[in-house]
C-alpha cells in the first residue's frame, strides 16, 4: 500500500508522470487541477468558484479544496493506496490532509518532489498554453504561480522534509527518462 503526495512547481510534469506512477504502481492518481477544470467545464457552483482563483493564478481556498479531498479520499478506490497531485499546497492543508489520513489511521508514505528552473517553466508552460490554448497560463499568470509556489508551498516540502519522507528527482527532461528516476527513486520507499 503507497500513499503518496507528488509536489513541484506548476509545469514540473506532476499530472503526466502522476498517471505513469499511478499505472505502475497500481494506485489512483488524484488531480485537484483536474477535478476542478472540470468543474469549471461544467459550470457547477464549485466550477464557478473555482474559476474566479484560477484565472488570476492563485490557489481555491481551503475551505473547497479541503472538503472536496476529504470526500475524495473516502471512496473505496483509495483503498490499495493513492498518488495525490496538487494537495496539499500550503501548511494549513498539511495539517488538514494529516487529520483526515489520522480518521483511518494513515500516514502519507512518501512526498515525490520534482525539481525545475523557473525559467525553464516559463518556456514550458508558455509552450503549454500555446498548444492547449489554455486561458490560464500566460507569462504574467505563470510567473504569480511560481512565486506562489516558492512562497507558500515550499512551507510544505519542509515539513515533510522534517518527517523524512521526501524524494526529490528533477523533473526536467524527456519523460520517460524523469519516470525512470522517479521509480528508481521510489524502490526503496514502496518496496
Amino acid at each position: 500500500m503507497t500513499k503518496m503526495l507528488i509536489i513541484g512547481p506548476p509545469g514540473s510534469g506532476k499530472g503526466t508522470q502522476a498517471s505513469r506512477i499511478s499505472e505502475r504502481l497500481g494506485i489512483v492518481a488524484i488531480s485537484t487541477g483536474d477535478i476542478f477544470r472540470a468543474n469549471v467545464k461544467e459550470e457547477t457552483p464549485l466550477g464557478l468558484e473555482a474559476k474566479k482563483y484560477i484565472d488570476n493564478g492563485d490557489f481555491v481556498p481551503d475551505s473547497v479544496t479541503n472538503n472536496m479531498v476529504r470526500d475524495r479520499l473516502s471512496k473505496d478506490d483509495v483503498e490499495p493506496g493513492f498518488l495525490l497531485d496538487g494537495y496539499p499546497r500550503t501548511t494549513a492543508q498539511v495539517d488538514e490532509l494529516d487529520s483526515i489520513l489520522a480518521e483511518s489511521e494513515d500516514q502519507l508514505d512518501v512526498v515525490l518532489q520534482l525539481t525545475a528552473d523557473d525559467e525553464e517553466l516559463v518556456k514550458r508552460l508558455l509552450g503549454r498554453a500555446q498548444q492547449e490554448g489554455r486561458a490560464d497560463d500566460n507569462e504574467t499568470v505563470i510567473r504569480h504561480r511560481l512565486d506562489l509556489y516558492h512562497e507558500q508551498t515550499e512551507a510544505v516540502v519542509s515539513r515533510y522534509e522534517e518527517r523524512g519522507i521526501v524524494t526529490k528527482v528533477d523533473g526536467l527532461g524527456a519523460i520517460d527518462d524523469v519516470t525512470n528516476r522517479i521509480m528508481e527513486a521510489l524502490k526503496s520507499v514502496t518496496a
